[in-house]
């Protein structure tokens, strides 16, 4: 599969629908769609961490979540 799709050759799609894509893109008929990178990444940062883990209460909870309800007894060797 090459690095890069050309939507400007058609036989590259590697499926129907994206042949017809790419056909439709070459006769006018539909835009070629743009990526922002950039704008994508740095809008992504917002969802990388949540508001409770920005704070000492998401480790406070995790740790209060997966602590056992059992004393569990050390290992002696």
């Amino acid at each position: 599969m090459p690095d890069e799709v050309k939507p400007d050759d058609p036989k590259q799609a590697p499926t129907q629908d994206a042949q017809l894509a790419a056909e439709d893109i070459v006769s006018g008929k539909e835009k070629a769609p743009t990526v922002d990178v950039e704008g994508d990444y740095e809008a992504s940062k917002q969802y990388s961490v949540s508001e409770i883990d920005r704070s000492g209460a998401g480790a406070e909870a995790a740790e209060k979540v997966t602590a056992p309800d059992f004393d569990v007894p050390k290992a002696g060797e």
